[in-house]
């Protein structure tokens, strides 16, 4: 297999009516540095509204490097 890329970096994406996360998805962040900012449904407001870029921060998801 394939050695996955350190680049990507899992992020949540956090709406911006509500204030939860709905989403989550990845980006390289060398070749996008800014914040990702994206229209999607949000089921709590039954609408699309702006979603915006958060650190996913879940400690349990996270995976160590093996060397």
């Amino acid at each position: 297999m394939a050695r996955k890329s350190e680049k990507r970096k899992i992020l949540g994406l956090v709406c911006e009516g509500c204030g939860q996360r709905h989403y989550y998805t990845s980006k390289n962040t060398m070749n996008s540095p800014d914040k990702i900012e994206l229209k999607k449904y949000c089921p709590v407001k039954r609408s699309y509204a702006k979603q915006t870029e958060t650190k996913k921060n879940l400690g349990r998801n996270v995976v160590p490097v093996r060397k």
